[in-house]
């Protein structure tokens, strides 16, 4: 392989620790051999012993003996690389120091020091240069004995404390670091004494004599010592100093959890406790939030630093401690929050920029002020010593401040900590006003939806009713569910719910469209089956219109295609309820024995998508059934959309055959136990307990068609009046039942029939089986008749036609001017 010299080489000291030893004469003659230069190359003494070394040599390296030679004589000796040969015949790399060694009468010699390279670890470093790398390098070493004692350390492990090296001599890590847990470290130094197995890298968290009032991070690492018969004798161990690592990964860790934890739900309030919850006690021991008044209602606040009449609006978002309770804090949350004139959170507020007092005065009073009666504490009270003041502040907007303070932790908060503040806060103040905007939309939706709503159910005595609404909550946003209770003729009522595909401001509006549709087809007294088929047209035609480009502007975007809705009309004179579906889960019945069964509904498709006609059912109801409609919100037990619509209508079946007297409380235990507090999806319920209007008040007269009757059809109904005590109703009841059955023996054809009923109004119906409708006329003076109808109007509180399948009847209804008997 050829001479090796490193210049660097020949100026090193070589360590004889482990080298073996030779003589050679003058002519390169072996005159000396050792056990070590045996066992480096396997030839015993009597076989070395006047030898050339020329021949211990590879040839390779032979053919470089005269050059060799020639330099040890010019410079007394010669350090390098140089390949002999194993008694066995491998070549063995050795590393070789050949000096002079004159002698008194002239027989100089040559000592010849052999280290072989394959057990010289560090071959091309001195001793010397191991010790300078030792004693220089930035990392802690020491070496203890099997009593866990000193008995070596560099230089740098001072810096961690402990004193020199010399002063650690024959003492044990609890002598010189009392802040450390020595025992931890001695434990796991025995186990690497007892098994050999190194620990590497291993990380822990201090305080040291050399850093008492910062926490200090370290990784270890342990390795045991052996003699040459593999033996412990020590640990030599390593410490480094990872404090900065260790707070880049804490950093980083406690954004991450910021990200995950803030801002997943669109509430202000909340928002602004997670940033506290998320601070303490990884950044702070004790955080206040304070939110503007009015980022809390949605509102915004004008753009820069707040100005000195904005400050009263503060209010308490959120607070957060080490300490249970909150001791600390000088508000409640939710209360106002006013700040002692010039401390740092106004100067932040007013200034717009962070702060960061290093070391509060101990003797000065806390920045917030105390409720009248209350004595604001010291800082030393509560033992805060460091803070920090941030303002919340998003798209140039300042929304609030958050404060930050230190108790057990003795070191002050640094520049790093304050940025780390300000990413937080940053990061809130985003969510925050996402949340505040939300909380805009999301109360004008609600405000919307509740103009949209009942405001109230309607007085009628042909039903119960009792309803309630959950909306979505403010992840999904506001739904477009709806329900309504409809006053019909002949003392009926109309039962309606229903829901609007999508959220937002634009169901909420679609959702108004669809009931006041439904409430004007309510009013024409057409069949369940007929109102959801013209409602289907009107939402087709619609979606036709929005599909030109003027049309989607016009309709600003609000589709109801898809929506669907559940029409059920009920007669407290006949008990029967006839209903109809589109596309909507059929309603439960509960008996009045508190049995629970489901109609047996044929569900048409939902409004605007084509299918086949609507189908209505009719059903007896017996008085005191509980008919209870819903929207499939309801039906998603706990919010679960995959919950199988068996189990879900089974969880609805349990909670409606619970007795409860009060229909209200009953609506609403439903909806509290089947709906979360903040569902995917809208739920309403609607319950309406039936009534029946006995015969003692309906009335009713078969008349034939003969004109001579009128007369008689007008005595009936005075003699049925005086039995109710409406006398002073008489002369106008005279005058409606005379035309409205004069009007149909001149027109209609069959029987004709006059009914009376009396309700929360009196009720003249009139029926025949003609299906033309009469139209009230304004008669010229000359004229002798057509001027009924228009005096009925006059007369009446309101009146109208109801088609039936076998004829139409003609409705007219008078207040009662005195409550009923």
């Amino acid at each position: 392989m050829g001479i090796h010299e490193d210049p660097d080489v020949t100026r090193q000291q070589f360590d004889v620790a482990d080298a073996a030893p030779l003589l050679l004469d003058v002519h390169g003659a072996v005159t000396s051999w050792t056990p070590d230069a045996a066992r480096v190359l396997g030839y015993p003494a009597s076989e070395a012993v006047g030898t050339s070394a020329v021949e211990l040599l590879t040839p390779e390296d032979a053919a470089h003996v005269p050059e060799l030679a020639e330099r040890c004589r010019t410079n007394a000796g010669w350090i390098g690389l140089l390949t002999a040969r194993h008694r066995d015949g491998h070549p063995v790399r050795l590393m070789v120091r050949i000096v002079l060694t004159p002698e008194p009468r002239g027989q100089d010699r040559w000592l010849v020091l052999l280290q072989e390279l394959g057990r010289a670890h560090g071959w091309d470093m001195s001793r010397g240069i191991l010790e300078r790398m030792v004693s220089q390098s930035q990392v802690g070493m020491a070496i203890v004995d099997t009593d866990l004692r000193y008995v070596w350390s560099n230089p740098a492990l001072a810096r961690f404390g402990g004193g020199a090296p010399y002063e650690r001599l024959g003492k044990r890590l609890a002598d010189v670091q009392p802040g450390l847990d020595a025992e931890e470290y001695e434990t796991r130094m025995r186990r690497v004494l007892k098994t050999g197995e190194p620990v590497i890298a291993f990380e822990t968290v201090g305080r040291v004599r050399a850093a008492p009032h910062r926490e200090t991070s370290y990784s270890l690492s342990f390795t045991r010592l052996e003699d040459d018969d593999g033996h412990p004798v020590g640990v030599f161990y390593t410490v480094e100093d990872i404090s900065e690592r260790h707070r880049a990964r804490r950093r980083l860790a406690l954004l991450d959890q910021a990200g995950q934890r803030m801002g997943r739900s669109l509430d202000v309030r909340r928002t602004a406790q997670e940033l506290a919850d998320v601070s303490v006690p990884g950044l702070a021991d004790f955080v206040t939030v304070d939110l503007l008044e009015a980022v809390l209602h949605g509102m915004e606040p004008p753009p820069g630093p707040l100005g000195e009449h904005d400050l009263a609006s503060l209010r308490r978002s959120g607070h957060q401690s080490t300490k249970g309770g909150v001791p600390e804090a000088a508000v409640d949350i939710g209360a106002p929050t006013s700040y002692v004139a010039g401390s740092p959170p106004i100067r932040c507020l007013t200034g717009g920029g962070s702060c960061r007092e290093e070391r509060l005065d101990p003797s000065a009073r806390q920045w917030a002020e105390t409720r009248p009666h209350e004595r604001r504490a010291t800082f030393r009270e509560h033992g805060l010593h460091s803070a920090m003041i941030v303002p919340i502040r998003a798209r140039g907007i300042t929304l609030g401040v958050a404060t930050f303070f230190r108790r057990e932790r003795q070191e002050a908060f640094c520049a790093e900590d304050l940025s780390l503040a300000e990413d937080l806060v940053a990061r809130a103040a985003v969510c925050i006003d996402n949340a505040r905007r939300y909380t805009r939309e999301r109360e004008a939706a609600l405000v919307l939806q509740r103009n949209l709503l009942p405001h109230r159910l309607p007085d009628q005595d042909a039903v119960t009713v009792a309803a309630c609404y959950r909306p979505a909550d403010e992840l999904t946003g506001l739904g477009g569910d709806w329900y309504d209770v409809i006053p019909l003729s002949g003392a009926r009522v109309a039962l309606v719910v229903g829901e609007v595909p999508g959220h937002g401001i634009d169901a909420a509006a679609a959702m108004g469209q669809l009931r006041t549709a439904v409430r004007t087809l309510a009013d024409l007294d057409l069949s369940p089956e007929e109102v959801l088929a013209h409602l289907d047209d009107l939402v087709a035609q619609a979606a036709r219109e929005e599909s030109t480009e003027a049309g989607a502007q016009a309709a600003g975007g609000r589709r109801t295609v898809g929506a669907r809705c559940l029409y059920a009309v009920y007669d407290p004179v006949s008990g029967r309820s006839a209903m109809a579906s589109a596309g909507h889960p059929v309603p439960a019945l509960i008996d009045p024995e508190g049995d629970v069964t489901f109609t047996e509904l044929p569900i048409g498709p939902p409004l605007g998508v084509g299918g086949p006609p609507f189908e209505a059912v009719e059903l007896d109801l017996p008085e005191g059934t509980t008919i209870a409609l819903y929207t499939d919100g309801l039906l998603t037990a706990n919010g679960d959309k995959d919950t199988d619509p068996g189990t879900a209508r089974g969880h609805l079946r349990r909670q409606l055959e619970r007795f409860d007297p009060s229909l209200d409380r009953k609506c609403r235990a439903v909806v509290d136990e089947l709906v979360p507090g903040r569902p995917d999806d809208d739920a309403a319920l609607l319950m309406a307990r039936t009534r029946r209007l006995g015969p003692e008040r309906v009335a009713a007269w078969d008349l034939p068609t003969d004109p001579a009757v009128v007369a008689e059809a007008r005595r009936a109904s005075s003699r049925q009046l005086a039995a109710w005590g409406l006398d002073e109703l008489a002369f106008t009841t005279e005058l409606v039942v005379s035309e409205l059955v004069t009007n149909a023996m001149r027109h209609a054809i069959g029987p004709i029939r006059l009914r009376l009923i009396l309700e929360r109004s009196l009720i003249c119906e009139v029926f025949d089986g003609r299906a033309t409708a009469p139209h009230p006329r304004h008669p010229k003076t000359t004229d002798e008749g057509g001027r009924g109808l228009l005096l009925i109007s006059q007369f009446t509180q309101r009146w109208g036609t109801r088609y039936l399948p076998e004829g139409k009847v003609i409705w007219a209804e008078q207040p009662l001017t005195e409550p009923a008997a």
